[in-house]
């Protein structure tokens, strides 16, 4: 039983060049896709034409609340700092509808650091081990749904599904009309 339906929006946060989630996600949703590289949306918008893209933060991003399906995240919120990314789980949790789905890959391990020469590039981590991300999502209202250990060189990281209440939960302050 699929978990949504066809022309869904879902938000691909750090889609990168769009290839390959976000051109496999478009050939059934209506996917916006997010990064921080101008160059990877301008690429982005011309590998993957069925899909909107806005070059923005995903910390700082915005969007309405309730405005997405399924948002997936792979291997872009542990580039991000630690201590940023509750509020990015926040966001997310908002921005879903009641019963949306995330879709993301956190670290297994704790670990910040860098890497001078990444596929070319300088980049940054920042993770979390596996537990805590777990504890951060369910504290957020998420409901963890299962997680799956994702090998890489001698560690990995954690793909986790989650998904929003069905309806909102009455501490969330939604549907209060006072």
């Amino acid at each position: 039983m699929p978990l949504l339906n066809v022309g869904d929006p879902v938000l691909d946060l750090g889609c990168g060049c769009g290839v390959p989630a976000t051109a496999i996600l478009a050939e059934l949703y209506a996917v916006t896709g997010v990064d921080l590289s101008p160059v990877q949306i301008a690429r982005a918008r011309r590998l993957v034409p069925a899909a909107e893209f806005r070059c923005a933060d995903m910390s700082t991003v915005e969007f309405p609340s309730h405005c997405f399906a399924a948002v997936v995240a792979f291997f872009s919120i542990i580039h991000v700092p630690l201590e940023e990314q509750p509020a990015i789980f926040k966001s997310i949790y908002r921005w879903l509808r009641p019963g949306g789905y995330l879709l993301a890959t956190v670290g297994s391990v704790a670990w910040t650091g860098t890497e001078d020469d990444w596929h070319g590039a300088p980049m940054y981590w920042s993770h979390a081990d596996r537990a805590t991300y777990l504890a951060l999502l369910k504290e957020t209202g998420f409901e963890v749904l299962w997680t799956r250990f994702i090998p890489e060189g001698t560690g990995g990281h954690t793909l986790v599904l989650a998904r929003t209440p069905t309806l909102p939960s009455p501490a969330s302050g939604e549907g209060d009309e006072r």
